[in-house]
């Protein structure tokens, strides 16, 4: 690693993604061997479930409106950032140099899509807690207008935070070189780069993790509490269970996402490690959108069947809103 302390930019042209340019090459590759298969088949599950979703109309129900939205997301999220850290792994030794442009609009992409998942699991979140807790009212409430609302707002909140946290970053001077420790353009592996008083982007990326972890979170387990007592109060056997399955579900995808991105960002600059941020960043990033579409496809009987109604082109059959098992 002694070639990089050469670099000693003032005002860098460009960025070095270090990545893990410092491991061997044989295990570089090794990790690009293990790592590819995850990427296709986090591609494959995630644009199986939104193609099942678009053409099966016994899937046209907000719950998989919803859950198409977020495999888009995720399909999205791992274009921008997994191509490029693979392709890390089979380039020499120094890093992987990127514009300053394209370095910003991966960071504004990221957030962009991060922030739009965060609050789309709110979203779920809110359509499990009517159709469980106010059925009667559920057709009135949950029409399709609303949805595509809250899509939007998803969206648009997502898209204003990025913006916002990549402009309050990028204006600052990086008076500390343009080698950026990590495996892509992450916000905090940039900010420790610049120089002059950084807490005020520092307060800014706190606060937007306290709106986009903390709150929707919290929102999402007191709904989910909600839920889980009327589950147990009333309805049959078959019934708790199915509303249950469909709790754990959307509980188990919120706390793995939640969790990750809070033991990632909800930290000060001054406590992290910058190996472990990158270790942590590679599980986050190949691991997690995996499992995403293995929970809501292998315990889905939903899914299971759209997917042998479009394989064996048989009829459609009509699902209940609530069934997610």
């Amino acid at each position: 690693m002694s070639h990089w302390s050469n670099w000693n930019w003032t005002s860098p042209q460009e960025f070095i993604i270090l990545g893990f340019s410092g491991w061997s090459p044989g295990l570089r590759v090794l990790l690009f061997a293990l790592l590819l298969p995850l990427y296709l088949a986090t591609l494959a599950g995630n644009m199986l479930i939104l193609g099942l979703a678009i053409v099966d109309p016994a899937l046209h129900t907000p719950m998989y409106f919803f859950l198409g939205s977020l495999s888009a997301v995720e399909v999205a999220y791992t274009l921008v950032l997994t191509p490029r850290m693979l392709a890390g792994f089979l380039l020499p030794p120094g890093g992987q140099a990127v514009a300053v442009s394209t370095c910003a609009a991966q960071m504004g992409l990221f957030v962009a899509l991060g922030g739009s998942e965060c609050l789309l699991l709110a979203s779920m979140a809110l359509d499990r807690y009517l159709a469980i807790c106010r059925p009667l009212y559920y057709p009135q409430l949950m029409t399709s207008g609303l949805c595509w609302c809250l899509l939007a707002s998803c969206c648009v909140g997502g898209s204003l935070l990025a913006l916002g946290l990549t402009t309050a970053i990028f204006q600052l001077p990086f008076c500390h070189g343009g080698l950026v420790n990590h495996v892509f353009c992450d916000l905090p592996a940039v900010l420790v780069l610049a120089c002059g008083n950084r807490e005020l982007q520092e307060h800014v990326l706190l606060a937007a993790c306290l709106l986009l972890l903390v709150l929707p979170l919290a929102l999402i387990l007191l709904s989910y509490t909600r839920v889980l007592v009327v589950i147990l109060s009333v309805g049959g056997a078959a019934g708790r269970r199915k509303a249950f399955n469909t709790v754990a579900s959307h509980l188990t995808v919120a706390v793995l996402h939640y969790g990750c991105a809070t033991a990632m960002y909800a930290r000060p600059l001054g406590s992290r490690s910058v190996e472990d941020d990158k270790l942590v960043s590679l599980i986050y990033i190949n691991l997690t959108p995996l499992l995403y579409p293995a929970i809501y496809t292998l315990r889905n009987r939903d899914m299971q069947g759209a997917l042998q109604r479009v394989v064996c082109q048989r009829t459609p059959v009509t699902i209940h809103q609530a069934d997610l098992s």
